[in-house]
């Protein structure tokens, strides 16, 4: 089962910043990301997503591959590929994985204009690696899946405080 985390940042690159940290994480196999979304709300209330995958460009191209092959197959190449390219274009468009884009555009409503908000998709992880390399990069926590001991050790790294902060000290052993 996959976690979400919803974390909002000043600015769009403070939060790109943070995607790309944790992108660079996934290729040392310590995070495993299903979808990493930065959502910004403009001065005028506009939420814009800034997806990993351009579905309706990644879509686009697929079509117009299967179309050139099936135009060559008839004769006509350029309307094939021309077809294939509109016909997976709009496939892609009308394709969501991941984080559900009306999800996204509805909780980022909640931020303050300017500010971004971070939403990653989480396969697994190693969680003492992951928050130790993202302590103290900032950011309020808005939203998560996870449990509550995991939740305030998250926001202690992104505060810069030690995973046990916070928590009750345990009593001692008799």
């Amino acid at each position: 089962m996959s976690d979400l985390v919803v974390i909002v940042y000043p600015s769009e690159q403070k939060a790109e910043e943070v995607r790309q940290h944790l992108i660079a994480l996934q290729k040392e196999y310590v995070i495993a990301l299903e979808d990493a979304v930065i959502a910004v709300k403009s001065e005028d209330g506009h939420i814009k997503l800034n997806q990993l995958v351009n579905t309706t460009a990644a879509g686009a191209l697929g079509g117009s591959f299967w179309g050139l092959l099936v135009g060559t197959i008839f004769l006509m190449p350029v309307v094939g590929a021309a077809i294939g390219a509109a016909s997976g274009a709009l496939a892609g468009a009308l394709s969501d994985f991941g984080v559900n884009d009306a999800f996204m555009k509805d909780l980022a409503g909640s931020i303050a204009p300017g500010n971004a908000a971070l939403f990653v998709l989480i396969k697994s992880m190693t969680a003492d690696k992951v928050l130790e390399d993202i302590k103290g990069f900032g950011g309020v926590v808005l939203k998560t899946s996870l449990d509550h001991s995991k939740e305030q050790a998250l926001r202690n790294a992104l505060a810069g405080l030690p995973a046990n902060a916070g928590e009750a000290p345990t009593p001692p052993a008799a």
